[in-house]
């Protein structure tokens, strides 16, 4: 099933079910997509406007990147169910003998890193859609202002989430090595791009009061 396919009903009913997929993940990648649909209404509407004339070409390079970023993050909603999929029943698989138990941690090894893999990636798109939301809020149209702070402070939700689906898995990994890289890619993200957003957010704030 292409998840990206559905409506928003069908979507959110999809993912309110007892279905293991769509998941956080692919909620993260959604939110994350929205968050930069959000920043890119600001440039459209800046665009669209003769008073930001000087700042048009800038918009239009930074347009164009985060175009690219949206449709990826919602390329990556359905990648995250691919790879939730298989963990799901690698969960299920028998343990009864020595060679099932060993079967399973191989199996079971190999789906926990490739549901590390994916949220990182959104995490990484997410964390590059904040930092053209930074440059939309100080430079797009005031009348869109709004909407850069709230695309800024949806992203920094989403990042937030993606990596708890990182924290998930890697507490099951016995390769506790390849587990602390996955942590510490995330939290180094978290660390920078989540102050990052919350601070559009705030300036925003500050500049519509």
């Amino acid at each position: 099933m292409h998840y990206t396919e559905l409506n928003l009903s069908e979507f959110t009913e999809t993912l309110a079910s007892k279905s293991p997929v769509p998941g956080g993940g692919g909620a993260s990648a959604l939110a994350g997509a929205v968050g930069m649909a959000l920043g890119n209404m600001v440039a459209s509407l800046t665009l669209n406007s003769p008073k930001y004339q000087d700042v048009h070409g800038e918009i239009k390079t930074l347009l164009r990147e985060g175009e690219a970023l949206r449709v990826h993050l919602l390329s990556l909603i359905d990648e995250d169910a691919n790879v939730f999929a298989p963990l799901a029943e690698a969960y299920k698989m028998p343990k009864a003998t020595e060679a099932e138990q060993a079967l399973k941690d191989k199996v079971m090894e190999s789906c926990l890193t490739d549901c590390c893999e994916v949220p990182l990636a959104i995490m990484k798109d997410i964390a590059r859609a904040v930092a053209l939301i930074e440059r939309y809020a100080a430079i797009g149209s005031a009348m869109a202002l709004s909407d850069a702070g709230a695309g800024a402070i949806v992203c920094q939700g989403a990042l937030k989430a993606a990596s708890l689906n990182i924290t998930i898995n890697t507490a099951a990994m016995k390769d506790r090595k390849a587990a602390k890289a996955f942590d510490e890619a995330s939290q180094k993200i978290l660390d920078e791009w989540v102050p990052r957003a919350e601070a559009v957010w705030e300036t925003v704030r500050a500049r519509l009061s």
